[in-house]
């Protein structure tokens, strides 16, 4: 019986899964611009997007010479709009490449298209276009604001400040001890002599006594 709701659960986990990854849509692509003016001369692309759906687009002009700048004259008009023309969201004109991103404020068609505004009948323009759905809209109350970026940076200074004085204050400590080291060294060495000198002193003294009393004994024919 455990087994069974063990293989149940692995089951319903793996459907929410799946439709968690199959919810996200990505659509990479390269196709072709007819040459033209107006709209005929473009291509057009619409999904339904869900209110509150983050949408992320990239798109450039396929170089066919690699190593070479691509010429100046081989643009296009990028437009993303809702369905209709209503409202605007990306509009980029006589570019080579570009980028977008946009939460949807309601659910409905929204579609990106490309114009060719090459004036070269002999060149047909490649488009590399990676369109992005799914993806929940962030919440902007999290993102950090320049207030708080601006406090964090000066706790960050204050902490580099603290930790400037704690390493002259290691350093002053380090020259202090080498100095210490330094005066216990000359000390120790002058002990050593005095007690040196104090030993030749003391047997100096006491081998004259001796040189002394025998002098006097054997003057005194003592010995």
């Amino acid at each position: 019986m455990f087994g069974l709701n063990t293989q149940l659960f692995n089951l319903f986990f793996l459907l929410l899964l799946s439709l968690e990854l199959f919810s996200y849509s990505v659509q990479s692509m390269r196709f072709d611009l007819p040459y033209g003016k107006g709209k005929l001369a473009g291509r057009c692309f619409s999904e339904h997007i869900k209110k509150s759906t983050m949408v992320v687009g990239n798109y450039s002009i396929v170089n066919p010479n690699e190593g070479h700048p691509l010429p100046a004259n081989h643009t296009i008009i990028a437009q993303v709009s809702t369905h209709g023309g209503r409202a605007k969201y990306h509009v980029a004109e006589r570019v080579q490449a570009g980028q977008f991103a946009f939460v949807a404020y309601e659910s409905g068609d929204y579609q990106i298209c490309f114009i060719d505004t090459t004036e070269d009948r002999q060149v047909t323009l490649s488009i590399d276009f990676d369109w992005r759905t799914g993806l929940p809209a962030v919440d902007r109350s999290n993102i950090a604001k320049k207030s708080h970026v601006d406090k964090m940076v000066q706790e960050v200074q204050i902490m580099h400040e603290i930790a400037l004085a704690i390493k002259e204050e290691m350093s002053y400590l380090l020259q202090r001890n080498r100095e210490m080291l330094e005066i216990n060294w000359v000390i120790d060495n002058r002990m050593f002599m005095l007690i040196f000198v104090s030993f030749f002193v003391s047997f100096s003294v006491a081998g004259l006594q001796l040189w002394h009393l025998k002098s006097f004994f054997q003057k005194n024919k003592i010995l």
